[in-house]
């Protein structure tokens, strides 16, 4: 893939929309004309996760992305009721703004959820059409299957905001080291982007506000995981097996619950596959778009 983007350049490349009052940052580009597809990102970092994959996928697609309210470059407000349901209706609002009317997402972790509530949403009207097809990476699909680091444990704990305002980039770095690949271990310059990108705009002071998507993952238990069971539209798991938090017994998980389970297994990737092996998250992907653009 290309060289990396600069967070810099990454946030001069996009635009601040308001939502609810806040300013949340978001990014369009790719092929004009060309099919929408949205980019949801995962906890605790931001849409830059998607930069290795940005200039290969947007040669094929239209491409929108946005720092879900609490993440990244977006607002991250201290009273807020944060939720994966909230976040859905933050999406949803940003390709009404664009006036996209049909789309394609590819979600990772936190954003796999929104991506479910999404598809729950079109699975329970008739009339929603918009949503064409989902791709997943490393996510919290089935709450019995997710296996949450130590930090997100204590961060849902009592003990949450103390731990959150704790937080520092060494804490981190340990963190994302031990759920990366051995082989695709994060170096210096993406922890420090990372950390960035979690610390803006107060960002420690609201991370157990955030953590609670670990909660409403089992409360929309049966609704999200019939979501995935029921979707009228293709499903795609591309999933790095060596992730100790939603890896391969994950995967066998989804193959065990989704119907005609289509998945791709990078057996040696961590929890951040568009980051550990973009080139093969990009083949993966674009085969099975092509699957689905040859069914009937």
């Amino acid at each position: 893939m290309n060289q990396r983007i600069a967070l810099s350049a990454w946030r001069a490349g996009g635009r601040f929309r308001a939502y609810r009052g806040h300013r949340i940052f978001t990014r369009v580009g790719g092929t004009e004309g060309a099919p929408a597809l949205v980019l949801i990102h995962g906890f605790p970092t931001a849409s830059w996760d998607w930069e290795a994959l940005w200039p290969a996928l947007g040669r094929h697609y239209r491409l929108y992305t946005l720092d879900l309210i609490g993440f990244g470059l977006s607002a991250k407000p201290a009273h807020y009721p944060y939720s994966v349901i909230d976040q859905a209706t933050l999406v949803e609002t940003l390709l009404a703004q664009e006036r996209v009317a049909t789309y394609h997402v590819l979600a990772h972790d936190y954003g796999d959820s929104v991506a479910q509530e999404l598809l729950a949403r079109q699975s329970e009207s008739a009339d929603r059409h918009s949503l064409l097809s989902v791709a997943f990476l490393n996510g919290g699909l089935f709450p019995e299957t997710h296996r949450p680091a130590l930090i997100q444990k204590l961060l849902l704990s009592p003990l949450g905001a103390l731990v959150g305002r704790l937080a520092n980039r060494d804490r981190l770095a340990g963190n994302m080291r031990r759920i990366f690949g051995a082989a695709t271990q994060p170096d210096e310059a993406l922890i420090d982007t990372y950390w960035e990108l979690v610390s803006a705009n107060g960002g420690r002071a609201i991370a157990h506000k955030l953590i609670r998507y670990m909660v409403e993952r089992r409360e929309q238990r049966a609704r999200w995981v019939g979501a995935l069971q029921q979707a009228r539209v293709p499903l795609k798991l591309i999933d790095g097996g060596a992730d100790p938090i939603s890896g391969a017994h994950m995967a066998a998980r989804y193959r065990e619950l989704v119907p005609q389970a289509d998945i791709t297994l990078l057996e040696d990737i961590g929890h951040y596959p568009q980051v550990e092996a973009p080139e093969a998250v990009f083949d993966a992907y674009l085969a099975f778009r092509r699957r689905c653009e040859s069914l009937p």
